[in-house]
């Protein structure tokens, strides 16, 4: 890991440090994501099929694509009745926070005879991609699922890789069910973007992709970027600490682990005004990696992207940490509430001693899929907004518009549209 002194010019180092962990081959799979599209919007199942047993070694066939209500209620037989309970606890306090983002349509009627507003709908049908196999994610489920249900989607469609016995794993399905997901399908990778993308004979077309996934998953998601929308495309995560002599170093090494245990690519980054603490968070690194059980992907992360920086005042403190807009921002100091004003870009905020990272991994109510690589100072969370539409509404009887009418003919003169001005010109006309 590396221990760094702020200087004027650490921010830039460091964030090309995060860009660097975007691979310079990533272009080299460019014309095979382009090959799995065509061939899955040419030839539909027949592709999403050869290529899940070309991948993942499975066999599926169109009646066996989709997750089928008697592989649901398996599921819960073999899921503890407590993880049950604590993903529906999940679901409520996650549901509850989106809740207080709805928006509402609205109309503003005047006495001269015009009436304007924003009709909010939302998207119809929504597909949510959740990385499977080898790996299990219900937590990636509710939050990707969650703002959509409470931005009132219409079809939420599900598609997940299967593990080596062709299954879905029961975590994900029964996250998936308490959540209100419509239909789950078995497939990944790039095809199963594709699928969505454009539909095949079983997996309907939707209006919008959300959810992570590997590069070949992101770089589907960039491709049929317009013929759908969808949400961003996620890099490796990462979190910065801001702390000062009061934060206690157990607690902070043990963030930054969190969030190097991710993947190799992960960065961990504390900023400190405390020399002394800076020590103390290196040996306390060390003393937990011991005995954690991803210890070499946390090692190969601290090595690689992770840095302490020691700087000279809580104001370079918080001008790095803009700099850089992390993913996850904990704020470790004395007063964090003081400093949150100043905070102009993260993805997420964490305050005080007892709010670390996976609080929101989990169980907070914010949602956890979050601008990554300096994108927040841009983006935002994932959130009931990135599930609805916005429509202007407007309405002008003849005595509003007569009011504006020469007005509107000399704009579209001087913009040389006649026939614009014409539109407006028929209607007071006196013959």
């Amino acid at each position: 890991m590396k221990y760094i002194k702020y200087s004027e010019c650490l921010a830039d180092e460091l964030q090309n440090m995060l860009f660097d962990r975007t691979p310079d081959n990533y272009n080299k799979y460019d014309d095979i994501v382009n090959e799995i599209i065509n061939d899955v919007k040419n030839n539909g199942n027949k592709a999403i099929i050869k290529y899940t047993h070309k991948f993942d070694n499975i066999k599926l066939t169109s009646e066996t694509l989709r997750v089928s209500e008697k592989e649901i209620k398996k599921a819960y037989e073999e899921v503890d009745d407590e993880i049950i309970s604590i993903i529906k606890k999940s679901k409520k306090r996650i549901k509850e926070y989106h809740e207080k983002q709805k928006k509402y349509s609205w109309y503003d009627q005047s006495n001269s005879g015009t009436i304007m507003g924003q009709q909010i709908t939302a998207i119809e049908k929504v597909g949510v991609y959740v990385p499977g196999g080898k790996a299990v994610y219900p937590s990636s489920v509710i939050m990707n699922v969650m703002p959509a249900k409470v931005a009132g989607v219409d079809r939420i469609v599900m598609v997940t890789p299967p593990r080596t016995d062709g299954s879905v794993h029961p975590l994900t399905l029964v996250a998936a069910n308490e959540c209100g997901v419509d239909e789950i399908y078995k497939i990944g990778g790039a095809q199963a973007i594709a699928a969505l993308a454009f539909g095949t004979e079983t997996v309907p077309k939707v209006y919008k992709i959300v959810g992570p996934g590997n590069i070949f998953v992101a770089l589907a998601k960039k491709a049929v970027y317009g013929h759908v929308s969808i949400d961003s495309i996620a890099g490796p995560s990462e979190v910065l600490v801001i702390a000062d002599e009061h934060a206690n170093a157990k607690y902070v090494a043990a963030d930054l682990l969190s969030q190097s245990e991710h993947d190799e690519l992960a960065s961990s980054i504390l900023v400190t005004t405390s020399e002394e603490l800076a020590k103390k968070v290196q040996q306390e690194i060390k003393r937990q990696t011991s005995y954690l059980s991803r210890k070499e992907i946390i090692e190969k992360s601290l090595d690689d992207f992770g840095a302490i920086v020691v700087v000279n005042s809580i104001d370079d403190a918080i001008k790095l940490s803009n700099e850089i807009a992390p993913e996850h921002l904990e704020i470790c100091t004395k007063e964090p509430f003081a400093i949150l004003p100043r905070i102009k870009n993260a993805g997420a905020i964490f305050l005080g001693n007892y709010t670390p990272e996976p609080l929101g991994d989990y169980m907070a109510g914010p949602n956890h899929v979050l601008p990554t690589n300096s994108t927040a100072k841009f983006f935002s969370p994932l959130s009931v907004d990135d599930f609805i539409k916005k429509s202007s509404i407007i309405s002008f009887n003849r005595e509003a518009l007569e009011e504006l009418h020469e007005d509107i003919i000399k704009f579209a003169t001087a913009e040389k549209l006649t026939a614009h001005a014409n539109s407006i010109k028929v209607r007071f006309d006196n013959d």
